[in-house]
């Protein structure tokens, strides 16, 4: 069999792996880049415009971000920002909302004027408003809701709703428009093994086997199937949560968040309008745990298990986790969320912190909407570990679960070029400067 010759092979053609080839394309010297994905088109799983929050995360209003953690997500998200601006002029992949963080009651609104002094240095179109303002911004928010009510809110107008699919076509078109370098999609090429030979790594897929210097994997919860099965991450487990929505006609104008709950890894209900309609308010994620490495795909039960483990440290790891109540409850809530009749009538009981006066007949389940996020268990402290999980290995990485997802897609493509530049030699180089620049929001504001 005829196998083609590559510096590095991208295995995942989602927005983190579209992203990684764009980096490697526009600012390397790598000449032969090979992407795979075993769909049919790129970004048709988590990066699907149904299958995630479809959020820019920027830290300012999530709530779980500590200061730290938000100044890195937001120099990463500022990356994703100034690519939409520059090169999005007719506003194809990104829709620019308000958004802010509803605090409802006393204990709340206290967390929020706390948060609002420690951020606003990093955020400075932070802005703290009372009820006249959100009235203004978002009066649903306040009808039906009592007056004796304390409601203020965490605002700012650089909200940005985005579809992770269209932007990670865009990353593919920009990168094989390059005429200079040969840069091969493959898709409907399901990769089948991994394996080294005299320097070289072998991918074998569905299709071909191909040869690659170095190898970045970017295949959401497969990518530690692979990790596995080349001997790396033997530590790790997997608790895949399902994340599910539901529609409403127009009730918000912008995004609508609520004060995340303690000790929670997952996203806090939170309401808004679709990317590309602004007439069909959406409201979620649920946080359902499933045994599957890809929603509303019962093929990948049993490669869940095959990348979980049934070791009695996974067992133990999992059983562990589901003991603190907290969690416990919050997993069994929603996972009847997603029950016909009875789920609706749970879930209007979050929707209602945010718009009281909504109706049952008006919220309906977006079927077939919601994607995963694998979280990762570690076997050795039997606990979850929040964040990005990568894996380095021997001039091969994994990501497995890039953190906030695509809102950080080309900070890790800058991290992962340079170590697949410091993998391929001193002959390499990566124009790190170029990049930092042409992605500076600050600098194509005004475009």
């Amino acid at each position: 069999m005829n196998q083609k010759n590559y510096e590095v092979a991208i295995i995942g053609a989602g927005v983190c792996g579209t992203s990684l080839l764009y980096t490697l394309s526009k600012y390397t010297n790598v000449q032969h880049i090979a992407i795979l994905e075993k769909e049919s088109a790129v970004a048709l799983i988590n990066s699907h415009k149904n299958s995630n929050s479809q959020t820019l995360h920027f830290g300012d209003i999530e709530t779980n971000y500590t200061l730290s953690k938000a100044r890195k997500v937001n120099q990463a998200a500022s990356l994703v920002k100034g690519y939409l601006l520059r090169n999005d002029t007719e506003q194809k992949i990104y829709t620019k909302y308000h958004k802010m963080v509803l605090a409802v009651g006393a204990e709340q609104t206290g967390k929020i004027q706390q948060r609002y002094e420690e951020f606003k240095q990093l955020f400075p179109d932070l802005k703290l408003i009372d009820r006249e303002a959100i009235q203004q911004l978002e009066p649903k928010v306040l009808e039906g809701r009592e007056t004796s009510e304390i409601v203020t809110a965490l605002y700012t107008e650089e909200g940005y709703t985005v579809n992770f699919q269209n932007l990670a076509q865009s990353f593919l078109d920009k990168a094989v428009t390059n005429q200079q370098k040969t840069i091969d999609v493959m898709l409907n090429h399901k990769v089948i093994s991994i394996t080294q030979e005299d320097g070289y790594y072998l991918i074998k897929t569905s299709q071909q086997t191909i040869k690659a210097k170095t190898v970045a994997v970017t295949a959401g919860a497969h990518s530690l199937l692979l990790a596995k099965s080349m001997g790396y991450g033997k530590d790790y487990a997997l608790l895949t949560v399902a994340g599910s929505f539901y529609f409403a006609p127009e009730l918000l104008k912008g995004k609508v968040y609520t004060v995340q709950m303690k000790k929670l890894p997952f996203a806090a209900i939170h309401g808004d309008p679709e990317v590309d309609n602004q007439n069909i308010t959406r409201f979620g994620p649920t946080a359902k745990v499933i045994p599957m490495l890809e929603r509303h795909n019962y093929r990948t039960v049993l490669e869940y298990f095959q990348t979980a483990g049934l070791s009695f440290k996974a067992i133990a790891s999992l059983l562990k986790i589901l003991s603190d109540l907290t969690i416990l409850r919050y997993i069994i809530l929603n996972l009847l969320y997603d029950v016909p009749i009875l789920g609706k009538i749970l879930f209007i009981k979050q929707v209602k912190t945010i718009v009281p006066s909504i109706k049952l007949k008006e919220l309906t389940f977006a079927k077939g909407y919601g994607g995963v996020r694998p979280q990762i268990v570690n076997l050795n402290t039997q606990s979850l570990e929040l964040g990005e999980a990568k894996i380095v290995g021997d001039r091969i990485l994994f990501n497995i679960t890039p953190s906030p997802g695509a809102s950080t897609c080309l900070q890790n493509a800058e991290d992962d070029t340079i170590r697949l530049i410091s993998f391929l030699g001193d002959n390499y180089k990566f124009n790190r400067e170029e990049f930092l620049q042409d992605l500076s929001s600050e600098t194509v504001t005004n475009i």
